[in-house]
């Protein structure tokens, strides 16, 4: 499964080369008065969806990292290398011993496990990468969410009908 990482990272770097390119060019045309504000907006949420895909591949690599160095055998792969803390030491001393890790895709994380049951984050993944995403998706989102909610009200007045008329005021 890791071995498609690169090609899943190729595709969402791809995307948001796609994302930026209709981004900034919507949004030039509708600040320049070329088009409508929803187009503005609708380029604004594809630029912060960019923005959310960028910060999520720098996690994912991140990710990607502590795998490759978990997975890698030899001399001194026992512990994980990627699981080898602050503080690890002292804990192996007391005689918790570390079983094995997991990847975590949504939030991003590389979780190790214990032979006590616990789990911990290893903190490859840098503190900002997980709050930068949902950030820049939820003002895509509400970027997204304006510029349908504009174009219904000009499509609306356009027609002759008020913003909460729904033509079934004779009914």
């Amino acid at each position: 499964m890791w071995l498609l990482a690169p090609l899943f990272v190729l595709a969402l770097v791809g995307g948001c080369f796609a994302l930026v390119g209709y981004g900034v060019g919507a949004v030039a045309d509708g600040l320049s008065g070329l088009r409508e504000r929803s187009v503005a907006l609708r380029g604004l949420a594809a630029l912060t969806a960019a923005g959310a895909v960028v910060v999520y591949v720098w996690g994912l690599l991140h990710v990607f990292g502590a795998v490759v160095e978990a997975e890698d055998g030899g001399t001194d792969s026992s512990p994980v290398r990627s699981c080898r803390t602050a503080g690890w030491e002292e804990r192996a001393a007391a005689g918790v011993e570390i079983t094995g890790y997991e990847v975590r895709v949504v939030p991003l994380g590389f979780v190790c496990g214990t032979s006590d049951g616990g789990r911990y984050d290893n903190g490859d993944v840098p503190g900002y990468v997980n709050p930068a995403v949902a950030g820049f998706g939820l003002t895509a989102a509400a970027s997204a969410i304006s510029a349908g909610y504009l174009s219904e009200r000009r499509a609306r007045t356009a027609a002759g009908r008020g913003p909460g008329d729904d033509g079934e005021a004779g009914r």
